[in-house]
């Protein structure tokens, strides 16, 4: 995880040296520019900070990042896009944002870093409460479907032959829908070196994501027994769960702290659906050895 965000954002900060050269003072730099200088940085004076030309795909070196239009314009415009739209509300014009996580984080991290910067409290101490808000961010992306017992087709018949037919029909989804390698594998191919990536390798998650939504579309339709309804849906939304970290990882280039989010969570996710399946075919074994 580490490492794909360094190759995203290829930067490295370190302690800038006092006037005397032999002592380091609390700000960081990055060269000899302090944190504080790369925030408030405009290198080409267009009014517009380079961070904030990044977030918008702007050139922070050209003031006319397309030609004949002012990059000020562009911002104005871009801008007024992705925030969607007005809400009136208690008459008043509430705006209504479009932002992607990263954007999002961004400006919140770069607000942070203007104000700590401000009144004088931007130190390691500071640094270290960011660098644990954009962990935590990552760690804990929440889902954005969760699918209920109600959204089940519940049998109350739990007897030998249900059970048997349930196992049956899991089975055949499964072979119905089979993958041929997995997303390590992807992963690996994505991942060149310390320094690259290969984002054609990201394409090959759309196979395993389309066949897994599509057994997760299944296991919603087939009967199930009653005490196996609770396994069944754990299992149904750790499925789930996979299916978005998938689609998250492949927004590496338009969402970076999603796509690293979705890394990051994948394994614990798929350890999670392990242990599921594992007490769900216990489960149905048990009943069928009876």
């Amino acid at each position: 995880m580490v490492v794909i965000f360094l190759i995203k954002n290829k930067t490295t900060f370190q302690n800038s040296p006092d006037s005397a050269g032999d002592k380091p003072e609390s700000k960081l730099a990055y060269s000899t520019e302090t944190f504080e200088d790369l925030v408030n940085k405009d290198t080409d004076s267009d009014g517009i900070l380079d961070w904030q030309e990044g977030l918008y795909g702007l050139d922070p070196n050209k003031k006319e990042t397309t030609s004949g239009t002012p990059d000020s314009v562009t911002f104005s415009k871009l801008k007024a896009e992705q925030q969607g739209g007005v809400e009136i509300k208690n008459s008043e014009p509430q705006v209504v944002e479009n932002l992607t996580e990263t954007e999002k984080f961004s400006r919140e991290l770069f607000g942070s870093i203007a104000a700590a910067s401000q009144n004088g409290t931007l130190d390691e101490t500071s640094i270290d409460q960011l660098g644990a808000s954009l962990i935590e961010k990552i760690q804990n992306t929440p889902p954005r479907k969760v699918f209920l017992i109600s959204d089940l087709k519940i049998t109350d018949d739990d007897g030998v032959q249900a059970f048997r037919d349930y196992k049956n029909n899991l089975n055949n989804i499964i072979k119905k829908h089979p993958i041929d390698y997995t997303v390590m594998d992807v992963l690996q191919k994505f991942i060149i070196d310390e320094n690259n990536v290969d984002m054609t390798a990201l394409e090959k998650l759309d196979p395993i994501i389309e066949q897994t939504t599509k057994i997760i579309n299944e296991m919603v339709e087939i009967r199930i027994p009653n005490a196996l309804s609770g396994m069944h849906l754990n299992a149904l939304n750790s499925l789930q769960r996979l299916v978005e970290n998938l689609n998250d990882i492949k927004l590496f280039d338009k969402d970076i702290i999603l796509a690293i989010s979705g890394i990051s969570q994948y394994q614990t996710n798929n350890t999670i659906l392990e242990s599921d399946l594992k007490s769900l075919g216990e489960a149905v074994n048990q009943k069928l050895s009876q």
